[in-house]
Order: structure tokens, then C-alpha cells, then sequence
């Protein structure tokens, strides 16, 4: 009797653990997005700089890939101090949402790339079906070493046709937040 209460108690622990695991995995992102200018929240000119943006997301259980395409509106002038887009490479920082590609491990492990920029580390973890992407990037510029943190939460909504990214980045131009409103193609 205490041997079958035993594995009943180590069937439903297993069964936990299981349900649990699944659960962290979250949501799957993958597929082609666009963003919408007008259900997205852009400061200051960054609205303006912008023609359109499509990103291109895979997933798999291991890692998560983003491909940026983004078409700058000709007749906007860029902001004083240069060009938009400056800071981070990789994961996150950047005026002009995110700069390069991102590649993230799903597992919770860092991701590091480094280039004649700079270099930067970024984190992937599950808060539910939420994604947290933070990204720390330490650059050379022309004033010297700059570090930036970038935060982007990851959201579906509206059955999957949505993908909404909130975006906090901390440089030494100061604090931004934006939310990015892609619908999926």
C-alpha cells in the first residue's frame, strides 16, 4: 500500500514537473510581422524616421531568430547628434528598433556577439507566455565607450495575429520606452 501511495505521489510530481516545462516554453513568435505605425507607440521623431519595418522570426525549441528589414522615410531628417539607430547591435538598444539581427538561446543562457562596435550579452527567459529579452552592449564611439540595456517584452494577442514588443533602453542619451505593434503577414 505505501509502495503504490509512493508512486502514485511520484506520478503526479512528474506530472507537475511536465506541465510545468511546457508552460515555460511559452509562445511561439515565428512568422513574418509588420509593424503598424499607428497602434504602436513611438517617441519622439522615431515615428517619423521610420517608412515600415518587417521582421522575420524563427523559432525552434532551442532558440528564437529575428531578421529586421526597415525602410527609412526619405524625407524625414535625422535627429541632432546623428543618425538614428545608434547603440546596441544585436538585442536591443537602437532608436530605430533593435539594429541588426537577434539571435537568442531559449534555455535562459546568455548570448554573446562581439564586433568592431562593441560587444553585448543578451538573456532570453519565460515570464509565462511572455518572452523577456534583455541585452547589455558596451560600444566605442566617437566620445568614448558607451554602455547601453535593453528590455523588450514579447506578446501575442489577438489569437496570434499580434506580436506587441515593449521596449525599455537605458543609454547616456537617457531613458526610452516604445511599444512596437507588428501584425503578422
Amino acid at each position: 500500500m505505501k509502495r503504490t501511495i509512493a508512486m502514485c505521489g511520484a506520478f503526479a510530481l512528474l506530472l507537475a514537473l511536465s506541465v510545468t516545462a511546457s508552460a515555460q516554453k511559452g509562445a511561439n513568435f515565428a512568422g513574418t510581422w509588420e509593424l503598424d505605425k499607428s497602434k504602436s507607440q513611438l517617441p519622439g521623431r522615431q515615428a517619423e524616421m521610420i517608412q515600415s519595418v518587417t521582421w522575420t522570426v524563427t523559432q525552434d525549441a532551442n532558440q528564437l531568430s529575428r531578421d529586421q528589414k526597415m525602410e527609412r522615410n526619405p524625407n524625414a531628417q535625422a535627429p541632432a547628434g546623428g543618425p538614428p539607430g545608434g547603440g546596441g547591435r544585436g538585442g536591443g538598444g537602437g532608436m530605430m528598433g533593435g539594429g541588426g539581427p537577434l539571435t537568442v538561446k531559449l534555455d535562459g543562457s546568455e548570448s554573446k556577439t562581439e564586433n568592431e562596435r562593441g560587444k553585448s550579452a543578451t538573456k532570453a527567459t519565460w515570464q509565462g507566455s511572455v518572452l523577456e529579452i534583455k541585452t547589455v552592449g558596451t560600444f566605442n564611439t566617437p566620445n568614448g565607450e558607451m554602455t547601453t540595456t535593453t528590455t523588450e517584452h514579447w506578446e501575442l494577442a489577438d489569437g496570434g495575429k499580434t506580436l506587441k514588443v515593449h521596449r525599455v533602453s537605458e543609454s547616456p542619451r537617457g531613458p526610452q520606452e516604445s511599444t512596437w505593434v507588428f501584425t503578422k503577414k
